[in-house]
C-alpha cells in the first residue's frame, strides 16, 4: 500500500499541477504546414518569415514549415513551395536559423520520395522529420522513420485518422512503432471526432506502449466540435509532452488548437503570448478575408459523424455555403 502511494505521488509530481508547469512539454507550431492545406501551400516568403519570427519571440520549440512532397505526384506548377520545402527555399526565408527554434517538415507515407528528397541532416537546416501515416501504411512509415533517423534527424510519427482505427490494429501498430527509433508518436484526431474521455484513454494507451523507451506522446487536435483546445489539455494532463498548435487556430477546415490558448494554459514562463497576439492582429485577421478556417456547422456535422471534412470544405466553397440542413441530410443519407 505504501509503495502504491509513493508511485501515485511520483506520477502526480511528474505530470505537474495547476500551479506549476512541466518543462518537458514542447510546442510545435504547425501554422504554415496545416494552414497551407487551404491555399495549396502558396504562402509568400514574408508570411512564413513573420510566423518564424513570432515562434522565436514566443519561445516555441518547433516550427513546421510544410511538406516534403514527391514532385512526381504533386506538380510544382499547381502547388506552392511549402508543399516541397526545398532547402534553397527554406534558407532564403530562415537563413541558417541560429536560434533555439527547431524546424520541421512533414513527410506523408507513400507521397514522399524520402530517399532522395530528404537530405542528410548535415546538408539541411531542418531538425525534425514528421512522418504522417494511415494505419495501412505503417510498414512504409517505419522505413521512413529509420531513413530520417539514420540521416541524423529527430523524428515523429503522426498516426492519422485515429478515430477510425480498430483497437487491435492500433495495438499492433504501437507495438511495432515502439521498436523503432522514432522520438514521438502522435495521437491525431484528423476528423475532430473525439471527445476528452477518448483522448485520455488513447493517451494512456500510447504511454503504456512506449513505457521504458524514452519516447514521447504527442497530440494533434482538430476543432470540428470546438474541442481542439479541450482535447489538447486532456492529453497534456494525461501525460502527453508534445503539443501541436497553430496561430489563431489556422488550419484546414475547422482548424486546430490555437497557439495563444495553449501558451496561456501551460504557464511555462519561457512561452510568451504577446508576440502571438501581435501576429494574430497584424497578419492573421487580414488573412481571414482571403481564406476561411475555424468552426462552422458543416465541420461539426462531419466531426459528429466521424467523417473526413472534405465534404464540408466543398460545401463551404459552393454557392450555398450556409445550407446546413441540406448538408446534414446529405451526410446522413450517405452514412
Amino acid at each position: 500500500m505504501k509503495e502504491k502511494k509513493v508511485k501515485e505521488k511520483e506520477e502526480k509530481e511528474e505530470k505537474g499541477s495547476w500551479v506549476t508547469y512541466r518543462p518537458e512539454i514542447k510546442i510545435v507550431d504547425c501554422s504554415v504546414r496545416d494552414g497551407g492545406l487551404m491555399n495549396d501551400h502558396k504562402f509568400e516568403d514574408n508570411f512564413v518569415k513573420k510566423v518564424y519570427d513570432t515562434c522565436v519571440s514566443a519561445g516555441v520549440d518547433y516550427m513546421e514549415l510544410g511538406y516534403k512532397a514527391d514532385k512526381k505526384i504533386f506538380s510544382p506548377a499547381q502547388y506552392g513551395k511549402w508543399k516541397f520545402c526545398d532547402e534553397t527555399d527554406i534558407r532564403k526565408v530562415i537563413g541558417e536559423n541560429k536560434t533555439s527554434l527547431k524546424l520541421c517538415a512533414m513527410a506523408d507515407a507513400e507521397r514522399t520520395n524520402y530517399h532522395t528528397d530528404i537530405l542528410p541532416k548535415s546538408k539541411s537546416v531542418l531538425d525534425c522529420i514528421r512522418v504522417a501515416t494511415y494505419i495501412s501504411q505503417i510498414p512504409t512509415a517505419i522505413d521512413m522513420i529509420k531513413d530520417a533517423h539514420d540521416k541524423g534527424y529527430e523524428t515523429t510519427l503522426n498516426l492519422m485518422a485515429i478515430s477510425v482505427v480498430q483497437d487491435r490494429e492500433l495495438g499492433d501498430a504501437l507495438e511495432a512503432l515502439a521498436k523503432t527509433p522514432v522520438g514521438t508518436i502522435y495521437i491525431v484526431d484528423s476528423f475532430g471526432a473525439l471527445y476528452s474521455e477518448q483522448i485520455r484513454d488513447l493517451t494512456l494507451k500510447y504511454l503504456k506502449a512506449i513505457e521504458g523507451t524514452g519516447k514521447q506522446v504527442g497530440i494533434h487536435a482538430h476543432n470540428n466540435q470546438q474541442l481542439a483546445y479541450a482535447n489538447t489539455i486532456e492529453a497534456i494532463v494525461s501525460g502527453a509532452n508534445r503539443v501541436d498548435a497553430t496561430i489563431n487556430g489556422i488550419g484546414r477546415g475547422a482548424g486546430n488548437c490555437a497557439l495563444e490558448l495553449i501558451i496561456g494554459f501551460l504557464k511555462n514562463p519561457k512561452f510568451q503570448i504577446r508576440p502571438v497576439l501581435e501576429r494574430v492582429q497584424e497578419t492573421f485577421l487580414p488573412l481571414r478575408h482571403q481564406i476561411e478556417w475555424g468552426y462552422s456547422i458543416p465541420y461539426m456535422v462531419t466531426g459528429q459523424l466521424n467523417l473526413h471534412p472534405r465534404s464540408a470544405i466543398k460545401m463551404r466553397a459552393s454557392d450555398k455555403p450556409d445550407d446546413y440542413v441540406s448538408f446534414y441530410d446529405q451526410m446522413i443519407e450517405e452514412e
